[in-house]
C-alpha cells in the first residue's frame, strides 16, 4: 500500500520535476524552501500561542497545514535529485541535517504551544516523540557509519511528520468548527476524559511510544547484524 501511494505521488509530482529541472533550480533549494515552510509553522504556533484566546486552538491546524505542505518539499527534493542526476554527497548530508532541524524546530512549536496552553501533560509527550524522533534517526546513521544498513520501523520520519501534521489539522479545524477546547467530562472523574486537543494529543502518544519503539528496535537489529559480520 505505501509503494503504491509513493508510486502515485511520483506519478503526480513528475510534471512538476521537469519543470524544476528545466529552470535549473536545484535538490538544495527545494530542501531550504521545505525547511522554511516548517520553521513558518512553528512560528504560527508559536504566535498563535501567545496571541490567540487560550482555548482557541486553530492555530495547530495553520501550523499542521504548513507541516504537511513541507513534507510535500521533502518528497520533491530527492526526486528531483534523481531525475535530475543531480545527487551529490553533500545533497545528502545537506538534506539529513535540515531534516533533523526540521523536526526539532516542529516540536518545539508544538511543545510551547502545549505548555502556553497548560497542556503540562501532552507538552511531556511531545518531549518524548522528539526524543524517539530524534533516536530512530541517530541509530540509523550511527549504525551506517559501521557499514550496518538499519531502515526497519513502523515510525519512520514521513510517518510521523504525517500523523503530527494531519491530527493538528484536524484538531484545529474541529476547534474552528465547535468553538475552542469542548471537554467530555464523566461524574465520577475530576478531569475531562476527552477534550478537542485529545484529537491531537492522542496521536502524539502513538508518535511518542512506537519512534521509541523503532529506535530500540533498530538497535536491537544492529547488534545482530554485528554479532553476524564477527
Amino acid at each position: 500500500m505505501k509503494e503504491m501511494l509513493q508510486k502515485f505521488i511520483y506519478w503526480l509530482i513528475q510534471p512538476l520535476v521537469k519543470v524544476l529541472i528545466t529552470l535549473k533550480i536545484t535538490p538544495n533549494i527545494i530542501t531550504t524552501i521545505g525547511f522554511l515552510i516548517t520553521l513558518m509553522a512553528t512560528i504560527v504556533m508559536i504566535y498563535g500561542a501567545d496571541y490567540r484566546p487560550h482555548n482557541d486552538l486553530t492555530p495547530l491546524a495553520w501550523g499542521g497545514g504548513l507541516i504537511l505542505f513541507a513534507g510535500f518539499f521533502d518528497i520533491l527534493d530527492g526526486r528531483l535529485a534523481r531525475e535530475g542526476k543531480m545527487a551529490s554527497r553533500f545533497g545528502a548530508l545537506f538534506d539529513s541535517v535540515l531534516d533533523r532541524y526540521s523536526e526539532l524546530v516542529m516540536f518545539f512549536g508544538i511543545c510551547y504551544f502545549l505548555v502556553s496552553r497548560h497542556y503540562f501533560l501532552g507538552s511531556i509527550i511531545a518531549f518524548i516523540a522528539l526524543i524517539g524522533s530524534m533516536m530512530v534517526s541517530y541509530v540509523r546513521a550511527r549504525s551506517e557509519g559501521l557499514g550496518i544498513e538499519c531502515k526497519a520501523g513502523l515510525m519512520q520520519r514521513p510517518e510521523r511528520v504525517v500523523i503530527i501534521s494531519i491530527s493538528a489539522l484536524i484538531c484545529g479545524i474541529v476547534s474552528a468548527c465547535f468553538g475552542g477546547n469542548q471537554r467530555l467530562f464523566i461524574s465520577c472523574f475530576p478531569i475531562a476524559i476527552v477534550e478537542t486537543i485529545s484529537i491531537f494529543i492522542y496521536p502524539l502518544v502513538f508518535v511518542a511510544i512506537f519512534s521509541n519503539i523503532t529506535a530500540i528496535g533498530r538497535l536491537i537489529s544492529g547488534k545482530k547484524e554485528i554479532e553476524k559480520q564477527n
